[in-house]
């Protein structure tokens, strides 16, 4: 293949309603078990790529701004070696990526970013991939990135090997808003710790499988969930979806918890914040959490109801940043320089 000069792309970040949680295939980056998300407007990351061998013959990575080390530059790397054996280059490249969210944000950061590598990387390397093909190449990256490749519900088939494993759009036949579904939904992300996770997800989630006695039956209960959201999102009904988002993310939780050693992500706040979100959805208000690896929760709503609920979670969690995040588009290929 003959690789362009340069290629940019961007993609927005996403949030598992229905979790991955274990990988079946590390090698591969196939998961346990399918799962739903919804991607979130307003958290593009934009990437752009060279294969020009760059001034020493090694890739160059900037990432905000920053040159990244230690296992961040690593997974870069790694995973611009896959583009290049599969295009046929040996150019060293340089990458320069930023986000308009902040790392820090509450929002996984990843999924964007490597979504965005996967489109740029191959269109400068030459390749024009269709979106399933992209979407296989972004899930070798990281697991989450698979689903940023496209906007608003998106559906990752677990699979059982790379052909298979990859995410789509979910299609409501009428939906009356294509990136929700007829739904109308939206985040409130509530961002209660910035620290640094005590413990990495691909090594929590190894632990959980290794060790927690509850993570079987979560798995088999999330197949449950999938069904059940997906024909929720079929009926448009948003409080049945949300009572198995919040669910499954709690029982996502629970087998952490039940790890041995326990890995809990949770903090004082965390605890507070849940309570709180129920007391807001006791109240009448469209409010369900849901909570990834790490002590910040996000909140399922409805569009129209968003700033309600940040008003009512505000007057019960002082202090906490909050942002409301409705659905986005899928990746974008800005330009490829020629």
């Amino acid at each position: 293949m003959t690789p362009a000069p340069a290629a940019t792309a961007s993609a927005n970040t996403n949030i598992a309603l229905i979790k991955y949680w274990g990988k079946a295939d590390e090698s591969l980056t196939i998961p346990t078990a399918s799962s739903l998300s919804l991607t979130l407007g307003g958290t593009r990351t934009t990437t752009t790529v060279s294969f020009d061998d760059g001034a020493d013959g090694a890739d160059a990575v900037t990432i905000n701004g920053a040159a990244p080390g230690g296992t961040a530059r690593a997974r870069v790397t790694r995973f611009l070696d896959l583009v290049r054996a599969r295009a046929g280059l040996t150019a060293a490249a340089s990458v320069v990526s930023s986000s308009v969210v902040p790392l820090a944000a509450g929002l996984a950061s990843s999924a964007a970013g490597f979504a965005a590598l996967a489109a740029a990387a191959s269109r400068a390397a030459g390749m024009d991939l269709d979106d399933r093909a992209l979407s296989r190449l972004a899930r070798r990256g990281s697991g989450s990135a698979a689903r940023s490749v496209f906007g608003g519900l998106v559906l990752w088939n677990a699979g059982v090997d790379d052909a298979t494993s990859y995410a789509e759009p979910v299609v409501v036949d009428g939906a009356d808003e294509p990136g929700g579904a007829g739904l109308d939904p939206a985040m409130v992300v509530i961002v209660l710790s910035e620290e640094r996770k005590t413990i990495g997800s691909t090594e929590a989630m190894r632990a959980t499988m290794r060790t927690s006695p509850l993570y079987p039956a979560w798995v088999e209960a999330g197949r449950e969930d999938l069904r059940a959201a997906l024909a929720a999102v079929r009926e448009r009904d948003l409080p049945r979806l949300g009572e198995v988002v919040e669910a499954n993310a709690l029982g996502m939780h629970a087998a952490m918890i039940a790890s041995r050693p326990s890995i809990m992500y949770w903090l004082p706040r965390t605890i507070e914040a849940l309570h709180a979100v129920r007391a807001v959805r006791e109240e009448g208000l469209p409010a369900w959490a849901t909570i990834d690896a790490g002590p910040n929760v996000k909140v399922l709503t409805r569009g129209a109801d968003a700033h309600a609920v940040v008003a009512a979670l505000r007057d019960r969690l002082p202090g906490a940043a909050m942002t409301v995040r409705r659905p986005g588009g899928g990746v974008r290929v800005e330009g490829v320089a020629r």
